[in-house]
């Protein structure tokens, strides 16, 4: 077994994923992450401004972001998206505070402002979702990853203007 597998199994129980749905979302994840990537969280999320709703599944490793989308009605597996964390811009989270969940924003390489609300579980408590995320984005130095302030401050992308000369 490498890496990734014995520390996606573990990151799969602490979410609280159903086996089948492991093993849909799998062979998607295995083409895009390494075999010597750790995984350091594996859950369920939503997309608060998505126009079509969908089951999403998000992992994120120490080296890359890879999201997973499920139609509702033809229950399809689709790659929504899957980057390095190094092309990552701009990266916030903040706890949610009307719900148990955690909103998490990054601007992804093409320049489309990605936002995701990860609900905490029984297993996970926001604080510790919180702290993942710290350890990830501020140890690998992803430029512009903070805690926001608050959940509206996540959704608000900063702008750099740039200059010609």
């Amino acid at each position: 077994m490498d890496l990734f597998f014995r520390t996606f199994l573990p990151a799969a129980a602490e979410a609280g994923l159903a086996a089948p749905v492991l093993s849909r979302h799998l062979p998607i994840f295995r083409r895009c992450v390494a075999a010597d990537d750790a995984t350091v969280l594996v859950t369920r999320c939503t997309r608060p401004d998505a126009p079509v709703p969908g089951g999403y599944l998000i992992l994120l490793t120490s080296h890359r972001l890879v999201v997973t989308q499920q139609s509702r009605l033809l229950q399809r597996l689709s790659l929504h998206l899957n980057t390095e964390l190094r092309h990552l811009n701009n990266v916030t989270w903040a706890p949610d505070p009307k719900l148990p969940a955690v909103e998490f924003a990054a601007t992804a390489v093409d320049g489309v402002r990605e936002r995701y609300l990860i609900r905490a579980g029984r297993r996970q408590p926001v604080t510790q979702l919180g702290v993942l995320l710290d350890q990830v984005f501020q140890g690998a130095g992803v430029p512009g990853a903070r805690v926001a302030a608050s959940p509206k401050e996540a959704r608000r992308p900063s702008l750099r203007p740039v200059v010609a000369v």
